[in-house]
């Protein structure tokens, strides 16, 4: 009788727990949701998130807060989202560099970029432009890549050892031949005021940071490392079709959550990320930071981060680039 007893016990406490859960997730969210930031304040990736937090938490009717968690090149803010609860109350916003070049670029990783974390949506992508100062002799590619190719060759600077643009002057390096000698910065403003000044002969560097300097007059864009022209720079040609061949490269954002956070959570987030990207003030915003939204399905957002692992691993494998 008492065995009979707790089983019922136990049976009645699971068929009131069941709908309770489906209760909480219908509910959600029920308190402010915490957006990590796997960099410092003001970087690009902070811009991005912040207006995403804004605009989801309008359509969640709840508070989105904004978290900083810098360091290991994104590994530690991004990590500390892969252990969090799969409850819908922590997420990311991603990065090329968190969940594409870093799986190949560090030899021991905290997370696994694929199995713990599901995909909400993009927040954007842009691609980098190659700039050299606007005083160079470089007039076009053909410019840069008779100098690579004379004794002492040329230098290209960078915002750090692995970054997208790294990565992007070592598959220019292999597609135009030649000398070209990495110069790592701590950070891309850095990079890009020595490119002004002719220390280092070109870089590539996101649009919202190098247009204001091409139409100051202080830099020259030769190319785009985008497979399409940018529409931030339409009147600059992408180095594919100026006969480099393929070369499709682009920095991008994306916001993702904990593996096993439950499909009803996660079609809440979705809906509110893809609210957010039809907004036109949104829009707007975005655009002024060089960026465009694709939409794309769950399935789809997958199949894109495999399909970039892959690549920028080929590419971190190519530059010798390793971090312990």
């Amino acid at each position: 009788m008492t065995l009979r007893r707790t089983v019922l016990s136990a049976l009645a406490a699971l068929a009131l727990a069941v709908p309770l859960a489906a209760s909480a997730q219908d509910a959600y969210p029920a308190r402010p949701i915490r957006m990590v930031v796997p960099f410092g304040p003001g970087t690009s990736t902070d811009i991005v998130a912040r207006i995403f937090a804004e605009a989801m938490g309008q359509s969640l009717h709840q508070a989105i807060v904004v978290e900083n968690r810098a360091g290991a090149g994104g590994n530690i803010g991004t990590d500390l989202v892969a252990k969090a609860p799969a409850d819908g109350y922590t997420i990311v916003m991603g990065t090329v560099g968190t969940h594409a070049i870093n799986p190949g670029l560090y030899r021991k990783m905290p997370y696994d970029a694929l199995k713990d974390f599901v995909p909400l949506g993009f927040a954007g992508y842009t691609p980098t432009l190659l700039v050299v100062a606007a005083n160079a002799p470089f007039q076009s590619l053909k410019d840069l890549q008779a100098a690579a190719k004379k004794s002492g060759g040329i230098s290209f600077a960078s915002a750090g050892n692995g970054t997208s643009g790294h990565l992007a002057g070592e598959l220019l390096k292999a597609r135009l031949g030649g000398e070209m000698v990495h110069v790592p910065y701590k950070e891309g403003g850095l990079a890009l005021s020595d490119v002004i000044a002719g220390q280092a002969q070109f870089m590539f560097y996101h649009p919202a940071a190098v247009m204001p300097q091409v139409k100051a007059g202080k830099l020259r864009a030769l190319g785009v490392s985008s497979a399409k022209r940018s529409a931030a720079a339409p009147d600059v040609p992408t180095i594919a079709e100026q006969g480099y061949g393929d070369f499709d490269l682009v920095a991008w954002f994306m916001l993702y959550a904990p593996a096993a956070t439950p499909a009803p959570v996660l079609a809440k987030l979705r809906e509110a990320v893809n609210a957010a990207v039809a907004n036109p003030d949104v829009k707007a915003r975005l655009v002024a930071q060089g960026l465009e939204v694709p939409v794309l399905k769950p399935d789809e957002l997958v199949a894109f981060g495999r399909t970039e692992i892959v690549k920028w691993s080929e590419l971190v494998k190519r530059s010798g680039a390793q971090v312990d």
